[in-house]
């Protein structure tokens, strides 16, 4: 009578090793499959990130910011002060009566142009972006810093967008 119940308890193991073998190796596949999408997920991000940077790094070619040379003309300490104050002087001429005076344009339609974005391509040429009402456009200004005195702006040349 032992023998027979320590029969049956032997192939109840078994039986339950078995089925546990069993579900182990469906865990391990569905795990294995899990982590096949997300090393794909991953490679995709990876191609997606390298084409952004690549985009970035070309968008960022005429900026002040990746222009070793350019920045030579500032102090490197303090080079972002001077930044901002060069572009804190360009958006105070928004306060004039007749608009932004480094826009060589009059009031549009009875609004002034103001400057709205200010973007450093050297250490001698800003691009921004300007507004009068609904009509938009850009400005090429040429500047020349000097620590303690005031920045000289000139305009070199303006774009106005028709609208359609």
């Amino acid at each position: 009578m032992k023998s027979k119940v320590f029969f049956y308890l032997f192939m109840f193991s078994i039986l339950i090793v078995v089925l546990l073998f069993a579900s182990n190796n469906n865990m391990r596949e569905s795990a294995d499959k899990r982590i096949d999408i997300a090393q794909k997920r991953i490679e995709i991000i990876r191609d997606s990130l390298h084409l952004v940077q690549e985009e970035l790094s070309l968008v960022n070619y005429f900026a002040l910011s990746n222009n070793a040379q350019a920045q030579e003309d500032f102090n490197y300490k303090t080079i972002d002060q001077d930044l901002d104050q060069v572009e804190q002087e360009v958006l105070a001429l928004n306060h004039k009566e007749q608009g932004n005076a480094l826009v060589p344009y009059d009031k549009i339609d009875g609004n002034k142009c103001i400057i709205n974005k200010v973007h450093f391509l050297n250490h001698r040429w800003i691009i921004a972006d300007f507004y009068a009402g609904n009509q938009k456009g850009e400005v090429l200004i040429q500047y020349y810093f000097q620590k303690g005195k005031p920045t000289e702006f000139n305009t070199i040349q303006s774009v106005l967008y028709t609208q359609k």
